[in-house]
């Protein structure tokens, strides 16, 4: 059984990852308020963000299994990273993540649209910073620019160099779309890319 998948997401990345599943799909751009909520930790607003994305296009994708997915970093004091947009926003936010390990808390929502059936997780991984001095920050940062990415690097590429080491169950999410988790959700309902029709 190959359902009509749609991505709730306009992130080249996740694109990227979810075609590695050889599953066909389309993708939209929900709107949605994806500020945070008082006390809300980085793994309930990951969630939260996730089914929303997901809930927000379900009237337009009727017949659709929609995937839905958000991405939070949270500091060791529990400040909430998001996508610094600028380049003394990403300075900052290395700076602040420097020696230290930071949390990415992946969210992720499979929904059928149809029935309202939905399966919900998310994905911590952290990151191990090692030390980095300004010069490092700067250089990084103009070479790669990675402002529309939570915690202001892109770790399939130049980013791989900021770390000591990663702790997780899937890289992927680190991207921003948890592949071991979804795979598993797909088959729980019926759905196993190594089974799809070509």
């Amino acid at each position: 059984m190959t359902p009509r998948l749609l991505l709730a997401s306009s992130s080249p990345y996740r694109r990227a990852l979810l075609e590695r599943l050889g599953l066909p799909f389309t993708t939209a751009s929900p709107d949605i308020d994806e500020s945070p909520r008082p006390g809300e930790s980085g793994n309930q607003l990951a969630t939260r963000l996730a089914e929303a994305k997901a809930l927000a296009l379900r009237e337009q994708f009727r017949d659709h299994w929609i995937i839905g997915s958000d991405q939070v970093a949270s500091l060791p004091d529990g400040t909430l990273l998001h996508k610094p947009g600028t380049h003394e926003q990403a300075a900052r936010q290395l700076q602040e993540s420097s020696g230290h390990n930071v949390v990415f808390h992946t969210g992720l929502c499979l929904l059928d649209a149809t029935t309202g059936n939905r399966q919900i997780c998310c994905e911590p991984f952290k990151v191990h910073f090692r030390p980095l001095d300004p010069t490092e920050i700067d250089s990084y940062l103009r070479r790669e620019q990675p402002y529309d990415c939570a915690g202001s690097f892109k770790m399939e590429g130049l980013g791989i160099t900021l770390f000591e080491r990663l702790e997780g169950h899937d890289p992927n999410s680190l991207v921003g779309l948890p592949l071991i988790a979804l795979n598993r959700m797909l088959r729980h309902w019926g759905c196993n890319p190594l089974l799809a029709a070509d």
